[in-house]
């Protein structure tokens, strides 16, 4: 399947001033995160930005960026502006790849874009979740599928929720237990991209801070791609930058 990958990187974050720049290596974050995507097949990996910073970093490296509006609510709508000017076509496949996940496989990336199909306009994976702690954290968000394969709910909570078992004890994951964690990686065809931002908010995905409830809400399926390995974490802390140079360093 052929698909282009579009990296939303913005400048600002209440965290970690200056993230997308980050040295890692030699390189900034954002160049290391387009690296990765071009390993994934896709036919094209953009950049897309709101700060002229981060439009020199990528042009000093060769990875293709583009400037775009600065006030967009969310990485979606930054994406689906920059789909709008590279005119891609609306059976067009485009994976959102978030600026900060600088150790992405590559293969997670191209088989999200091959779970599009014909009538699932959006995808995105998930993998086992591990552990209760992991399970019971409110910032791992976790994902409920139906036979096929689809997403029924993401929630911070605990679900699917085990009655018996976690009457006994939440300690511990019930024997047998198969929690999904949400990894947040997204493919969309690009009609259903362009239209996305139009859509209202809905109300659970206000309650949840879910932005991907959205689809689901307003009755769009979304795909989701189970990987057996638990992917490398990103970047959000001055914890996870230390980690991630010392990969880059090694």
């Amino acid at each position: 399947m052929s698909f282009t990958v579009i990296i939303p990187a913005r400048l600002a974050s209440t965290r970690l001033p200056n993230k997308p720049l980050a040295d890692l290596g030699g390189k900034p974050m954002v160049v290391r995160v387009a690296e990765r995507a071009a390993q994934s097949g896709a036919a094209q990996v953009v950049v897309a930005t709101d700060h002229g910073d981060i439009v020199t970093a990528c042009k000093r490296h060769g990875v293709t960026v583009h400037m775009t509006r600065a006030d967009h609510a969310s990485g979606t709508d930054r994406i689906a502006e920059v789909a709008a000017v590279l005119q891609l076509a609306p059976e067009a496949v485009v994976v959102n790849v978030q600026g900060d996940e600088p150790l992405i496989e590559p293969e997670l990336i191209a088989a999200v874009a091959a779970a599009i199909q014909p009538e699932v306009p959006m995808a995105t994976a998930a993998h086992a979740i591990g552990s209760a702690a992991e399970l019971f954290d409110p910032n791992v968000v976790k994902v409920v599928l139906d036979r096929n394969g689809r997403a029924l709910y993401f929630s911070r909570a605990p679900i699917p929720w085990h009655r018996d078992g976690f009457a006994q004890t939440r300690e511990a994951l019930p024997p047998g237990y198969s929690g999904l964690r949400h990894i947040g990686l997204y493919a969309y065809r690009n009609a259903f991209l362009q239209a996305y931002p139009a859509l209202a908010l809905a109300p659970l995905e206000q309650v949840e801070a879910l932005e991907q409830l959205r689809a689901l809400w307003h009755g769009h399926p979304i795909a989701v791609h189970i990987t057996a390995r638990t992917p490398a974490g990103g970047v959000d802390t001055a914890a996870d930058l230390a980690r991630v140079r010392r990969h880059f360093d090694a």
